[in-house]
């Protein structure tokens, strides 16, 4: 995190994970069908659930459609008991990755480590595959959810996590570009929205290279490209998003009232 954003969360009163959680959770409508991974993707799914989207189903990896987490019980992994309290159904984490394949999911949503200008989301390794310097949890069901659906990636903004080319694509964004993705046998799906803690970015309809489309408040273009690692582009009207209001954070502090996604 910048010293800039750390500087502006102390200011308005909410941390860049709060900020990250609310304006990811905006995204997502009534209705909708959508694939979380455990941290900012799983509370901005429920914050839409009990704000504007009662009608939204949350899937979890572990087998678990229909979630609906409790206050103060978020749990750690899509692995986890507390996934299936109140739940529709309780499946087989291989018949919930066919939901995918069959078409029935609109929204998946995931972090990753690394991303680069087109969208690959690296989460098995940094540096050099033969001698990797980080090791990372892995693909899981990352590589089937971003091949099959809409994807709305949540995470900090740094140059060392936004970087021309990831050190491996675990999960497919529109890998070279142009039709790339739909060369390679994947029509369906693709990156839809990159929220991080200096703005929200989509990607350009022909070079499927990433965008600038809003920013939040007090933060500059020039400052969200001093972060990334390769030229980004702009859209040629920026928006300005609407900083989280007193009842966002209200029932998102509600959720996570022991910090484990929000510190």
């Amino acid at each position: 995190m910048t010293t800039e954003t750390m500087t502006r969360a102390r200011q308005r009163d909410y941390t860049a994970s709060e900020l990250l959680a609310v304006m990811a959770g905006r995204l997502l409508e009534d209705g909708q069908v959508v694939f979380a991974g455990v941290g900012i993707p799983l509370l901005a799914a429920t914050l839409a659930q009990r704000l504007h989207g009662p009608g939204l189903t949350i899937l979890f990896e572990g087998g678990t459609i229909g979630a609906f987490v409790e206050p103060g019980q978020l749990p750690p992994s899509t692995n986890e008991q507390r996934c299936t309290r109140r739940a529709n159904m309780v499946l087989s984490s291989t018949d919930v990755l066919l939901l995918l394949q069959r078409g029935y999911v609109d929204i998946g949503f995931m972090g990753g480590a690394q991303i680069d200008q087109y969208g690959n989301l690296n989460s098995s390794f940094i540096g050099d595959p033969e001698n990797p310097t980080t090791r990372l949890p892995g693909t899981g069901g990352g590589n089937d959810i971003s091949s099959l659906t809409q994807m709305i990636v949540a995470m900090k903004h740094e140059k060392r996590r936004f970087v021309e080319k990831v050190d491996f694509i675990t999960s497919p964004g529109f890998i070279r570009g142009g039709t790339s993705r739909r060369d390679a046998g994947l029509p369906a799906g693709g990156m839809y929205r990159v929220v991080t803690d200096l703005t929200v970015m989509g990607f350009d309809e022909q070079t499927k290279r990433m965008k600038v489309l809003a920013l939040h408040p007090g933060v500059s273009l020039e400052e969200v490209r001093d972060n990334t690692g390769f030229p980004l582009l702009a859209a040629d009207r920026i928006e300005t998003t609407e900083p989280p209001s007193e009842r966002e954070l209200q029932v998102l502090r509600h959720l996570d009232p022991d910090k484990l996604y929000i510190a």
